[in-house]
């Protein structure tokens, strides 16, 4: 990861008709992208000889991968429920040490069925450990479990929580979606470049400068109501928020590194556009 800013989409390009992420690579790679999140979101259905070819790929166009693990995932649910997680986020973190990932994205769970959301967040990390303890087992190096900013305040997942989390928790690094934290605060967070840097440094602060070398984010624009989120939307749609631009000058402030993964309903398209603001900024 030679460049400060890396950019791509939350899955495959939107102009894009095929499935195959081995052409996605070559196609955002064309397009000036550097990154691609690989969307497991409805479970992760992948053979070793097809995450070979992805990493082959990514190797030759020196693409970023990432990989977002299936939504079906509470840590802080029933046994029952963590069990069925953990079997989720191995067989994610198997597929990224195939293709060769370096972070798996994932939503901890929620704070329902628990006394407190303390309570939901201790039984998050203990849950996390026997899944650490395999990777240890299966010699599995190089991939990083990314706990992710969550948008709905009943969800697992506030900047407190991702970084005890990763704090606690081997193998960890945080995942900021900034418009998850734009939406959890009912947009009173994420509204001015004080914001943002006060996000940077924290996780600089508490976790060490590696959290952000580089950071792993997400962005689009966001709808959202009580409680939190609603609906991602595009750049373009500026009567929501939070603004891309302010975010990258937080970025060049704090002269961080960053793999920005658009979530925008626009993914790639959308991607070049924080690009373009970026090299604006003068930093990329």
């Amino acid at each position: 990861m030679s460049r400060r800013m890396r950019f791509g989409p939350a899955g495959k390009p939107v102009g894009m008709k095929s499935g195959d992420y081995v052409k996605a690579i070559e196609y955002v790679a064309k397009e000036g992208l550097e990154a691609i999140e690989y969307e497991a979101v409805r479970g992760v259905r992948i053979s070793e000889k097809k995450a070979r070819a992805i990493r082959e790929a990514a190797e030759k166009y020196g693409t970023t991968l990432s990989m977002h693990a299936p939504y079906y995932i509470n840590l802080a649910g029933s046994e029952e429920t963590i069990r069925k997680s953990i079997e989720r986020l191995r067989a994610a973190v198997r597929a990224a040490s195939w293709m060769g990932a370096y972070a798996v994205v994932y939503h901890p769970g929620y704070y329902r069925d628990n006394p407190s959301p303390r309570d939901a967040l201790r039984k998050t990390i203990e849950s996390l450990r026997p899944l650490v303890e395999w990777m240890k087992q299966e010699g599995i190096r190089g991939v990083w479990l990314a706990p992710e900013t969550t948008g709905k305040t009943s969800q697992v997942g506030s900047l407190d929580d991702v970084i005890e989390i990763c704090r606690e928790v081997e193998f960890s690094r945080p995942a900021v979606d900034w418009a998850h934290l734009y939406a959890r605060s009912e947009g009173k967070y994420i509204t001015s470049l004080d914001h943002v840097i006060e996000v940077i440094e924290r996780i600089e602060r508490e976790l060490g400068s590696w959290a952000v070398k580089p950071l792993h984010t997400h962005f689009s624009r966001i709808e959202y109501g009580r409680g939190g989120e609603r609906e991602h939307h595009t750049l373009s749609e500026t009567e929501y928020g939070p603004e891309w631009r302010i975010v990258c000058r937080a970025y060049k402030e704090t002269g961080i590194e960053g793999v920005v993964i658009s979530e925008s309903p626009l993914l790639d398209q959308d991607a070049l556009v924080m690009k373009k603001m970026c090299v604006e900024e003068g930093y990329i």
